[in-house]
């Protein structure tokens, strides 16, 4: 703690008046350069910050940045964090309602690079990616409780795109079956990550499982065949039956992807 931050024995006139403040604006997280902006001096902010936070009113959740102290929204803290960061893969497939499974961290997508860190009992692992991957942003929430997620088109995208942090490649494979998807935000989102693996993946499945919804999708996606064998499976061994329509060797058998979505598998 610095020596010029005095730190007060009781709460003082405006330390409550700030709380108050907080309170009628109904400001529940916010960083010290915002605090700056409503009219606060350097140093009058950091007194005012680290005596709240002191005294137990304020959670400081690192440097620069704070929430009121009850205040313990994961998706909303993990995704302030970070600029630009958005709840994604795993965290988002449960959230959109595409999966029963329970991450036991938070997958955030941004474009920053930030290790992985514990806040309040709550683990969060940052994925960085590449500025023209950040599209298809949505919002849940209100208030202080909102919060940027990938979209449904763009989490079943980002998943197969990195399935590591999918969960499971059979959940993700269920995910897909189980839900309506636009073609025009697969094709575009699809575009933005450029992983010809990943489309040549989507496009068998969406054949397989005679998606309708998503004709346009197989069209686009049988332009993006490239002559390369991809493992259907990633994390499975090389081996399996080729495919040359769509250049997958199917390390995962066809009988059982089919048994994937009728949970017998």
């Amino acid at each position: 703690m610095a020596k010029n931050k005095k730190i007060t024995k009781h709460i003082t006139l405006v330390q409550m008046d700030f709380l108050k403040w907080l309170e009628e604006k109904e400001i529940s997280i916010f960083t010290i350069d915002e605090i700056r902006n409503w009219g606060f001096k350097d140093n009058v902010a950091n007194e005012l910050l680290e005596n709240l936070v002191h005294k137990g009113f304020l959670s400081r959740l690192e440097r620069g940045k704070y929430c009121r102290f009850t205040f313990r929204d994961e998706n909303v803290i993990g995704t302030f964090i970070v600029s630009d960061g958005a709840v994604a893969y795993w965290s988002a497939l449960h959230l959109h309602g595409l999966t029963e499974q329970f991450p036991n961290l938070v997958f955030v997508q941004t474009t920053k690079k930030k290790s992985p860190v514990s806040i309040f009992g709550t683990d969060y692992q940052f994925i960085k990616i590449n500025p023209q991957k950040r599209t298809g942003i949505a919002y849940n929430g209100y208030g202080n409780y909102k919060y940027p997620i990938t979209d449904i088109e763009k989490t079943i995208v980002d998943c197969f795109d990195l399935p590591q942090y999918s969960g499971g490649y059979a959940e993700l494979i269920r995910a897909f079956f189980q839900t309506k998807l636009d073609a025009g935000k697969m094709i575009n989102y699809c575009i933005a990550a450029n992983n010809i693996a990943a489309i040549k993946r989507i496009g068998f499945l969406t054949a397989v499982f005679e998606k309708k919804e998503l004709a346009d999708f197989i069209a686009f996606a049988k332009t993006n065949i490239n002559r390369t064998y991809n493992l259907f499976d990633p994390f499975g061994v090389n081996s399996g039956e080729a495919d040359s329509n769509w250049y997958l060797r199917f390390n995962l058998s066809k009988k059982n992807i089919l048994g994937i979505i009728q949970n017998q598998y």
